[in-house]
């Protein structure tokens, strides 16, 4: 029987902070282009699970593969080449222009000089087209709103030609308009460029639509459910992992659909 080739697998993960474990027992796979979604209360890890993948902690104990190999086996400029990831909290303190950050995302490829090839610049450019950031290029980071902030590291993150891309929470700042593009674009990058994508929603509804896989993470940061959207996007399900009535969560749904198509019309 032939394996089904994997992006990802996370076997029996402990990761945390100091050694203390903040999410514990985790296993999970993401295939080549499909979209893995962390779903679950504040606090429970999901961050602190993506950040570990993003080699930004070390695991506590367990495996994690990216592609068929064990992480701590690949170099850091291999990983970099192979995985790329966008966290919301990560602001840069230089006043670099959008287009410069995105270039970051070059360096992967530019060798130490740090210098970009014209294919270098095409890359760059068609990654900000991509999600809509090309005519902010070249105003300062810190002088655009957080919703186009988000946009240009997303550009960042694509720009680096990543088999795996990893976001946290990546719609935050985002008004419904941009949060619906962001994820289409999202979905392009899996179907259009076979990546395999984990990121972390609070939005349940969004979750829904674009996951291939949705994954619960408890407050106690164990896996309490996972599996496809159908499965997941049930009261019985949801009201246990975010401690809220039952029903509560299809009405709070059902109110956030209407309110949308009265958007669209």
């Amino acid at each position: 029987m032939t394996s089904v080739k994997q992006m990802l697998a996370i076997r029996s993960l402990d990761a945390g902070y100091g050694g203390s474990v903040v999410v514990q027992g985790v296993s999970l796979c993401v295939a080549p282009g499909s979209i893995t979604v962390l779903i679950g209360p504040n606090g429970a890890g999901k961050s602190t699970l993506l950040k570990t993948v993003a080699g930004l902690l070390a695991p506590v104990s367990g495996t994690i593969l990216l592609g068929d190999r064990p992480m701590d086996s690949w170099t850091a400029a291999e990983a970099a080449r192979y995985r790329s990831a966008m966290f919301t909290e990560r602001r840069s303190a230089e006043d670099m222009s959008c287009r410069e950050v995105v270039e970051a995302g070059r360096t992967p490829y530019t060798g130490r000089l740090g210098i970009l090839s014209e294919a270098d610049h095409g890359r760059v450019r068609e990654a900000m087209e991509m999600v809509g950031a090309w005519e902010l290029a070249e105003r300062s980071i810190h002088e655009i709103s957080d919703g186009q902030k988000q946009r240009v590291l997303l550009a960042r993150a694509i720009a680096q030609e990543p088999e795996l891309l990893l976001l946290d929470e990546p719609t935050s700042y985002l008004d419904i308009h941009h949060k619906l593009a962001f994820l289409q674009i999202l979905r392009r990058l899996a179907t259009e460029k076979n990546i395999g994508i984990l990121l972390s929603l609070h939005e349940l509804e969004f979750a829904r639509e674009i996951a291939n896989e949705i994954v619960c993470v408890d407050k106690c940061g164990r896996i309490a459910a996972s599996g496809a959207p159908e499965e997941i996007m049930k009261d019985e399900v949801l009201a246990p992992l975010y401690e809220v009535e039952e029903g509560s969560i299809v009405r709070l749904y059902e109110t956030f659909v209407n309110s949308l198509r009265g958007d669209v019309s």
